[in-house]
């Protein structure tokens, strides 16, 4: 067995290094073509073209293994299958449960490894390729765009002495909802000020505030006046309104610890999380894919022996936009709050891995 263990794994190995590389040639095509006009409109050098996709690469890698790890799994079993491999371990008792060890094995060593590409080279990679769309693909489009960008639930932070948290950010006309601005002093609170919106005034280079209330604390950290408004008054806040963009990281931007970090602060400033919850749960419930999907490209395999290749890796396809799309699904349920965080993430999976499971069970062995 331990033979037989070796040369699946080495079979599995070899087709997923040589599916994924495949995967990663025809993304990169499929963007350069997408982004050509991009890079020629603002005369991006031929290097800075090279770095993006250098930063792009881990992000392709990582939704690229799912689907190479599928169709890894359909075209190991099937060429089983095709050369009688398959009806020989039948023959000598070896169950189709025990062909599925070392598979699990390594599409198990393949989710882990998704898991900490995504939490350290794909989150560095995205921020290093948004870095380079703001200074480099967008300069000739920027107030086109500027029109266009609404950034929802930020939080900004000053030399640990004053945070800034807003609800809603519209860059076209820099206008900021449901802001919270805190002063620290000593490490206790000293200014509070919430406002129900803020607009910047160019002329002055300052904000206007709007329905506002701002509360003082002594030494102490105990509050010593209030004041409640209704009317408008001038702000002095340290953060101007391109700042506000180029400091804002969206959560595909974060790992998944600066994600924890970041909801505990908005949270600590009243502002909804739900959008960076979903980001979260995501990160750690799309980890699980690989073997999901594996177990479905197990059963595509030998369920239909006279199908063949062509039809295990057409329904292969099939299985993974449908999880894809459904996980998507999701995702947008959690972030307009119609499930919670933790079930728009997870359903998905939970869904597949039973289907998985059950189509195991229900071929023959």
């Amino acid at each position: 067995m331990r033979k037989l263990d070796l040369y699946l794994v080495r079979q599995f190995v070899v087709l997923l290094a040589l599916i994924l590389i495949g995967f990663q040639v025809i993304f990169i095509i499929v963007d350069i073509f997408e982004n050509l006009d991009k890079f020629i409109d603002n005369k991006v050098p031929i290097k800075i073209v090279f770095l993006f996709y250098i930063y792009t690469l881990p992000w392709f890698i990582n939704i690229g293994l799912p689907m190479a790890v599928l169709i890894a799994t359909v075209f190991s079993m099937g060429l089983l299958v095709k050369r009688n491999e398959w009806t020989a371990m039948k023959a000598s008792g070896i169950s189709l449960y025990r062909v599925v060890l070392p598979f699990l094995l390594v599409s198990s060593c393949v989710s882990v490894g998704s898991f900490y590409l995504d939490n350290s080279l794909v989150s560095w990679g995205n921020e290093k390729k948004a870095e380079i769309k703001k200074q480099y693909m967008s300069r000739k489009s920027a107030k086109s765009k500027n029109k266009q960008q609404l950034l929802k639930d930020l939080f900004f932070q000053k030399e640990k002495k004053l945070h800034l948290s807003i609800s809603r950010y519209k860059a076209q006309n820099q206008s900021a909802e449901k802001i919270t601005l805190i002063s620290l002093k000593d490490g206790l609170l000293h200014q509070r000020i919430d406002g129900k919106k803020m607009v910047w005034i160019d002329s002055l280079s300052m904000w206007k505030l709007k329905n506002y209330s701002i509360r003082n604390f002594n030494e102490y950290g105990m509050e010593d006046s209030v004041i409640i408004s209704s009317e408008d008054t001038l702000l002095n806040v340290a953060f101007k309104p391109e700042e506000l963009v180029q400091q804002y990281k969206s959560p595909e931007e974060l790992n998944i610890y600066e994600l924890n970090s970041r909801i505990i602060k908005l949270r600590e400033n009243g502002v909804n999380t739900t959008r960076w919850e979903v980001a979260k749960q995501f990160k750690l419930s799309f980890a699980f894919t690989s073997i999901i999907v594996m177990l479905f490209g197990i059963s595509l395999s030998v369920m239909n022996p006279t199908g063949g290749l062509s039809l295990g890796t057409g329904m292969s396809i099939f299985v993974i936009f449908s999880y894809y799309a459904f996980i998507k699904f999701g995702q947008s349920m959690g972030i307009k709050a119609v499930l919670s965080p933790i079930v728009s993430a997870w359903m998905g999976n939970i869904l597949f891995i039973i289907g998985g499971i059950v189509l195991l069970f229900s071929v023959r062995k």
